[in-house]
């Protein structure tokens, strides 16, 4: 089986230690080539090379952004042709939060998640079947875990600037560079309306969050839940608020990050299982996220749920 391990030696739980031991795991059952991304966008580069190579699988050692630019480069654009051979993807931790790879059952820690690979390829060889999972069509761009638009956007353009900076993002500091901008963003958020299928239009939405799985993210090991009856094998999550005022949105966040969460709240629209949705927004454009990169400013987005679009190295669903 021949396979390319792409690692991005700047994702923030990666070592060199770790690296070697990966590679040297992985030529024991693979006929592997080893790249390193080396500036933004490279991950794309690599995953288009690796669709016309040809090659089987593709182990990605890296944080979830590594993870989506390397799937958008595997697949090209949403309304591009399919590639005729899509090589199965495979994720060994390497970021801070590293939301794909716990929501597929791999194990935070790299050693282990190693040794589970070895095990998915050993198993992949004996039944010749890959797990699929679905992903988001945004248009413009595939998001393996989440998308939105309005705050989350641009706190996300903000953590980017600090890491531009040189400046280490850990969950503290994300609550610090995030709290302010909340702050702010609930003072002018825009007025937008949300559209999903058999139901009315909501207008007066302030901000949504799409995802493809549960949890949204991680605060160092505590799930952030929007929406827990989401997941790879079902249609999309929708979580979009109404009202941004402080004392609602505090009992909100306390719900999200309550051990068996399933928020439910007065200003809150929910699906956990919507085909596709469409934001609107007639105040101008509003920042606009996927999979924690920052897409720029957008009057308006589609989501669609594409299933069983990406073979993944993984655990069966439980």
């Amino acid at each position: 089986m021949r396979a390319v391990l792409i690692v991005n030696p700047a994702a923030t739980s990666t070592t060199s230690a770790g690296r070697d031991l990966l590679a040297h795991a992985l030529k024991s059952r693979l006929e592997l080539t080893v790249e390193h991304t080396n500036h933004h966008g490279h991950g794309t580069e690599l995953g288009q090379a690796a669709v016309e190579d040809g090659v089987d699988l593709v182990v990605v050692h890296g944080g979830d952004g590594t993870v989506s630019g390397v799937v958008n480069g595997l697949l090209g654009r949403p309304d591009a042709p399919r590639p005729a051979h899509l090589p199965a993807v495979a994720v060994v931790p390497g970021g801070s939060a590293n939301v794909l790879a716990r929501s597929l059952g791999i194990s935070r820690d790299p050693v282990a998640a190693t040794n589970q690979l070895i095990q998915l390829i050993d198993d992949y060889r004996r039944h010749q079947t890959w797990r699929r999972i679905s992903l988001i069509d945004c248009g413009e761009q595939w998001a393996v875990i989440n998308a939105g638009m309005g705050v989350d956007a641009e706190v996300v353009a903000a953590v980017e600037a600090q890491r531009n900076k040189g400046v280490k993002v850990t969950p503290l500091r994300y609550w610090r560079v995030a709290a302010p901008i909340t702050v702010g963003y609930s003072r002018r958020a825009p007025s937008m309306t949300l559209e999903l299928p058999g139901r009315d239009p909501v207008s007066g939405v302030q901000f949504a969050w799409v995802s493809n799985t549960t949890p949204w993210t991680y605060s160092n090991s505590r799930p952030m839940v929007t929406n827990p009856g989401c997941s790879f094998e079902s249609g999309l999550g929708v979580f979009a608020v109404t009202n941004m005022k402080v004392i609602p949105t505090l009992r909100l966040l306390r719900q999200i990050l309550a051990t068996g969460a399933d928020p439910d709240a007065k200003q809150l629209v929910r699906d956990d299982d919507a085909a596709c949705l469409r934001i609107t927004c007639a105040d101008g454009p509003v920042a606009s996220q996927y999979d924690g990169e920052y897409l720029g400013r957008r009057e308006s987005m589609t989501f669609r749920a594409v299933r069983e679009a990406l073979p993944v190295a993984a655990p069966p669903p439980k």
